[in-house]
């Protein structure tokens, strides 16, 4: 991904973080104080956010040398050597926090999503949902690309996905569906929500790209997978977890989305050391 996209992202956590400035370092340390750093894995995980914990440290001062040693999506281990950072002790310090917390967070989310994606063996796609962290969305989508995940649309804007409380207000299905036609003329593509498989047949009657199945039991997924005989994609969605994801994948439904790769994220930890 391209610096650009991210940036602000980063500007705006610097920001935060530093506002007039560094009081402990500024107090500790010159101006020309330089040090050598490495950035220590502290368990085994996928590694992503390698270019944003770069881009981080060149924003606070472009003279600081970040030498990635692992590529983005790769595997380590603890104790992993994942890069070497040196230049001015307070633009590194300065730049530490949150250089750690993205990158820590991405590879969280990475790591998660790989196990969901194993579970799955290849029988689906794993998707993630619009649950993230607020102005993250970018950086947490493009963790689960790198966990061997799939993304789900990116916001309200690229795709319309018309759910219960679209239904209800609707009047229904078909009226909720022919509603988003006449004002989209099918720009984007339309997916349905559907809880049962009464609701299932009357999704199958309209002109949409896919029914997502929200909480149904192995045996209703399974039967509304016979029903569609392939006419459409169907994704599951509702409470999936790593207990459940591979029954789930072996219902034969196409995709299955899951919240918690990003609304319930456990941070890789990772360590920069002064060396």
């Amino acid at each position: 991904m391209k610096s650009k996209k991210y940036k602000s992202i980063i500007k705006k956590a610097l920001k935060e973080d530093i506002q007039s400035g560094d009081i402990t370092s500024l107090s500790i340390f010159k101006d020309s104080t330089k040090c050598k750093a490495q950035l220590i894995a502290k368990q085994d995980g996928i590694i992503a956010g390698l270019a944003v914990f770069k881009k981080t440290f060149k924003l606070i001062d472009k003279e600081i040398k970040v030498k990635l040693l692992y590529k983005e999506g790769q595997t380590c281990k603890n104790q992993d050597v994942i890069a070497e950072i040196s230049g001015s002790v307070i633009a590194v310090l300065g730049a530490e926090r949150v250089a750690l917390n993205l990158l820590q967070r991405m590879s969280g989310i990475a790591t998660f999503t790989q196990q969901f994606v194993k579970q799955c063996e290849n029988r689906c796609k794993v998707l993630d949902t619009r649950k993230t962290a607020p102005n993250l969305r970018m950086l947490d989508k493009w963790a689960v690309k790198l966990g061997g995940g799939t993304n789900h649309r990116f916001g309200l804007y690229d795709m319309a996905l018309i759910k219960e409380n679209h239904i209800k207000a609707a009047g229904g299905i078909k009226s909720a569906v022919d509603k988003v036609l006449a004002h989209d003329k099918h720009q984007h593509p339309i997916e349905v929500e559907v809880t049962n498989l009464d609701e299932l047949k009357q999704a199958l009657n309209c002109d949409i790209d896919r029914i997502m199945l929200d909480n149904m039991d192995y045996e209703t997924m399974a039967q509304a997978v016979k029903i569609t005989a392939g006419k459409i994609d169907l994704e599951a969605s509702g409470n999936v977890n790593l207990t459940t994801v591979a029954d789930i994948s072996k219902t034969g439904v196409d995709y299955i989305s899951i919240g918690a790769l990003t609304h319930s994220v456990k941070a890789m930890d990772y360590s920069l050391l002064i060396t």
